[in-house]
């Protein structure tokens, strides 16, 4: 008998304290020899029947009353639930060990059962949840906070209240004000623009300040090979015109990278995936690879883009709509910021009438409209033929939960798409938008509640700022 499985059953039985901690996270399936199994069920069904723990007189009793229990099984329980006599261990330790114990068990039994799957013996699943699968049963562990208590916990809220939130900044001035001074953890962020406006460079560039900054940042390309992005973060980070960098010599290029190394403590990873072939599941796995084979964990993901994302849950050739695919896919990759705390930037198309738009809005998010109901903050980035003549893209807030979008609903950056490099403007280029894009809102409103009252709409408008 296991030793481990022994001291789950004897923990269980004899320690409530462990009990209520560890019964919410073990399986019947974990314990290999049918005895144990059935003792654990009894165990586990009578404290949820009872709210206390069951005697071994009590257990006899139950099992007894099972219908699946032969007369040789029923030996066998009943010398099982005779050795489970109290042994007390540390409660740290025995807790601890019982986590182990479980991930371990959830590990063998999620292998054995992508085998099935990999031999084509599953008619509901295929191939394609092998990596889910793992990807959940390594991520087993034991999260006993069962919530917030509004009156006992008032102590530990008011101190979150005081508590600096752990943020990525952009170096954008624009971008902190409307974000409060950047993105938080467990966030999901995106940008909608047409093809070829600036999602990547967007990205991109966010990558590369970020890394500047001492972060370690993870860059999930889909659309892109990884030596491209790389390439584009060489050009936003070195100050080289990217169609330059090939001329560059390899001792000047190898001094520059070297010299950027040494003014930073962050790393950067890129990871190309194929086409619409990775989702949420190989992201974990990714993750759980790279901390172990690189000791690398990321305080921020970009993920270009969710578009061209798979769905964990749906199978790309499935008869869901799109509109159900982009917002599970959205929902999965939210998922994954909270499970890794980090925060997820990604982006996301225009419709064909939002690529030719110079207003663009939520409704012309590209597929599906659950998307923007999913992230935390989503922004268009909008190019005219008069703002690419003086190198500059407008950004539109679409939602933010980190601030009131009605603030800077519209600004404008400059880009220079040769270094791949975003930049701050003079002011005077925000003035020109109207007060951040704001005053068209006034002059409808003011229109709508005022059409028949004209010195209310004048007064009204004394009231703009």
């Amino acid at each position: 008998m296991d030793n481990v499985e022994l001291l789950v059953l004897r923990s269980l039985l004899h320690n409530e304290d462990y009990a209520r901690k560890v019964i919410p996270f073990v399986k019947g399936d974990y314990f290999e020899q049918l005895s144990q199994k059935i003792v654990f069920e009894e165990v586990s069904s009578f404290i949820e029947e009872y709210d206390q723990l069951p005697s071994k007189e009590a257990l006899y009793i139950e099992v007894e009353k099972r219908n699946d229990v032969n007369e040789e099984s029923y030996k066998n329980i009943k010398e099982l639930i005779g050795v489970l006599d109290d042994s007390p261990s540390d409660e740290e330790w025995l807790v601890n060990t019982s986590e182990k114990w479980c991930r371990d068990r959830a590990i063998y039994m999620a292998l054995m059962e992508s085998i099935k799957l990999a031999d084509g013996q599953d008619d509901k699943r295929g191939r394609d949840a092998i990596p889910s699968i793992l990807s959940d049963a390594l991520a087993v562990s034991f999260d006993n906070n069962v919530g917030h208590d509004y009156f006992q916990d008032y102590e530990a809220r008011y101190e979150s209240y005081h508590k600096k939130e752990d943020k990525i900044p952009f170096d954008l001035e624009y971008f902190n004000k409307i974000t409060k001074g950047g993105i938080p953890n467990k966030t999901l962020n995106i940008a909608l623009a047409g093809t070829g406006v600036g999602k990547s460079l967007f990205m991109c560039h966010m990558a590369g300040s970020s890394l500047v900054n001492g972060h370690n940042v993870l860059y999930i390309t889909l659309e892109m090979a990884e030596e491209k992005i790389a390439e584009r973060i060489d050009a936003n980070l070195l100050n080289i015109n990217i169609q330059e960098i090939t001329d560059l010599p390899k001792p000047m290029f190898e001094s520059k990278v070297s010299a950027l190394a040494k003014k930073t403590q962050g790393t950067l990873i890129v990871k190309e995936y194929p086409t619409a072939s990775a989702h949420s599941g190989h992201f974990k796995s990714l993750l759980n690879e790279l901390a172990l084979k690189k000791s690398f964990r990321p305080d921020i993901i970009f993920i270009d883009y969710l578009n061209i994302c798979a769905s964990s849950r749906y199978r790309g050739n499935s008869n869901v709509n799109s509109y159900s695919y982009i917002k599970a896919i959205a929902e999965e990759l939210r998922g994954l910021a909270v499970e890794a705390n980090v925060p997820i930037v990604s982006a996301t198309q225009t419709t064909r009438s939002g690529f030719a738009s110079s207003d663009v809005d939520l409704t012309d998010t590209s597929e599906s409209f659950g998307l923007p109901a999913t992230a935390d903050l989503m922004f268009a980035l909008i190019s005219t033929e008069e703002l690419e003549g003086l190198g500059q893209i407008m950004v539109k807030q679409l939602k933010n939960r980190y601030n009131d979008p009605t603030i800077n609903k519209r600004f404008i950056v400059g880009v220079d798409r040769a270094k791949m490099r975003l930049y701050d403007v003079e002011q005077r280029a925000q003035s020109d938008l109207l007060d951040s894009g704001q005053e068209e809102e006034y002059d409808a409103l003011a229109d709508k509640a005022f059409s028949k009252d004209k010195p209310l709409k004048d007064k009204f408008n004394q009231l703009k700022f």
